[in-house]
């Protein structure tokens, strides 16, 4: 299973990222490239408690629907709605420059990437409890959710 802890896949996400131009149309969804890469950059820096959630959430169990979620190798679904601060309709960052924006996120996956983490955040709204492994993992099939949403 492909997760951001492996440098290639890493790497090999990145690359698909740096890709994106402004001007890159979506297959599915609302957001535009630029938007899209504020959001994974807000996402990120979330599970990095680099930008704190604005409320906590109940930190539950739920095996069945994180192993579904994370782990099987089905593609996600379109359309579901996103945390109001990741979404830059709402509260989440809105886009400036593209190329800070597109470093931001990169920077973050890097962040994320890395081995050492001991203060990430505890659980995702609907995957529930997440540890290091669970959060990298996610980090891939999110980035690769939304660059398969611009066909890259």
């Amino acid at each position: 299973m492909k997760t951001i802890s492996d440098r290639a896949v890493l790497d090999s996400l990145l690359a698909r990222m740096t890709t994106l131009r402004p001007e890159s149309q979506r297959q599915w969804g609302t957001l535009t490239a630029h938007e899209m890469l504020c959001h994974l950059g807000d996402a990120t820096e979330m599970v990095l408690r680099t930008r704190p959630r604005a409320t906590p959430i109940l930190v539950r169990h739920r095996p069945f629907v994180k192993v579904f979620g994370l782990w099987a190798p089905l593609p996600w679904p379109h359309g579901w709605p996103t945390n109001p601060q990741h979404n830059p309709h709402v509260d989440g960052t809105r886009p400036s420059e593209f190329a800070r924006d597109l470093n931001r996120a990169i920077y973050s996956l890097r962040a994320l990437g890395g081995p050492d983490h001991d203060s990430l955040e505890l659980a995702h709204g609907l995957f529930g409890k997440m540890s290091t492994a669970d959060w990298q993992r996610w980090a891939y099939r999110h980035a690769d959710h939304h660059l398969r949403q611009f066909g890259v």
